[in-house]
């Protein structure tokens, strides 16, 4: 195993071993998680994203990898939906399998392994990432839920323009797209931030990596995998092994190479995020295997990003 795969997830292990303890310790509340997410999506999540993108020329960015990326990401989504038979129950599986944790965890570990141009890529690709992925999968839910109401026969199509705007509205405005927009367009004036501005988003930012960690340690405490261990390990292989293989040979077909195909890859072998769990939720199905999912994408994670990453830096 060579040393830029060790020293960027050992890390991320030791930080999320951490919050795991506190909570089991009672060193931090259960209850104090929720305040501790506020903070890390609220306040520290924005202020590294406005402050990194601020900086950052539309003209510099790449945009043809994103377009690779979720036509992967597309492709495993309808190959589950479809397979798990075209229902709710399938659409929030088919994004269980296919939304990455690109912020808590995929920031601080694309950081330590690709610095800073890896953390732009990535940062270009979560500009997009919660818009794109989220908007699909309501318009699948709510394709859905309009086909069963014609089965029933209560009409139901003529929301669906509505549905897509707020999917779009919702994806935008949101903690994590709006500062990435924001600073990108801030970056365009030429201007330069303040030093009495600069200096504390970066001290913001710079907490942002090692709290978020801790915090989805404490998480894990939360979640109990019980009898869909089976099931949620179907997911997360298919989440953590499947989706970045098709990310690889997608892009090694289109003739990609370098740090950004890799960057890329190593994006699609992060866990499950956490949104897909507020999906479960809406739409009342799947909601413990989403849970169990959650837990056992990120623990098996440990390894298999370990062998990703491997992979990877053997590509070169």
């Amino acid at each position: 195993m060579n040393s830029p795969v060790v020293s960027a997830l050992l890390p991320v292990v030791f930080l999320i071993a951490i919050g795991f303890i506190a909570v089991k310790a009672g060193l931090v509340r259960v209850e104090a998680n929720k305040d501790l997410s506020d903070l890390v999506f609220s306040v520290l999540t924005p202020a590294l994203l406005f402050r990194t993108m601020s900086t950052v020329h539309v003209e510099q960015l790449n945009f043809k990898p994103l377009g690779m990326y979720f036509a992967a990401v597309l492709l495993l989504f309808m190959s589950v939906f479809v397979g798990k038979g075209r229902t709710h129950r399938a659409a929030v599986l088919a994004l269980a399998c296919t939304f990455s944790n690109t912020v808590m965890i995929g920031i601080p570990l694309i950081t330590l392994a690709y610095g800073q141009a890896g953390v732009v890529t990535l940062l270009t690709l979560v500009s997009v990432h919660l818009l794109v992925m989220l908007t699909i999968t309501t318009v699948v839910l709510e394709l859905v839920s309009a086909r069963q109401a014609r089965l029933a026969g209560q009409g139901g199509q003529q929301h669906m323009a509505l549905t897509v705007l707020l999917a779009l509205k919702g994806g935008i405005i949101h903690p994590v797209p709006m500062p990435i927009i924001l600073g990108l367009l801030f970056a365009q004036t030429g201007l330069v931030l303040p030093e009495v501005v600069d200096r504390p988003l970066q001290l913001l930012g710079s907490a942002f990596g090692p709290v978020a960690l801790v915090l989805v340690g404490a998480m894990l405490t939360q979640v109990q995998i019980g009898t869909h261990l089976k099931a949620a390990l179907g997911i997360s292989l298919l989440k953590n092994l499947a989706l970045p293989l098709l990310v690889a040979l997608m892009g090694l077909g289109l003739g990609m190479a370098g740090p950004t195909l890799n960057v890329m890859i190593v994006t699609a072998a992060l866990p499950m995020g956490a949104n897909v769990f507020l999906f479960a939720q809406r739409y009342e199905v799947a909601q413990e295997l989403v849970t169990a999912s959650l837990a056992v994408s990120t623990l098996l994670g440990l390894l298999t990003i370990t062998l990703v990453m491997a992979l990877v830096g053997w590509l070169g």
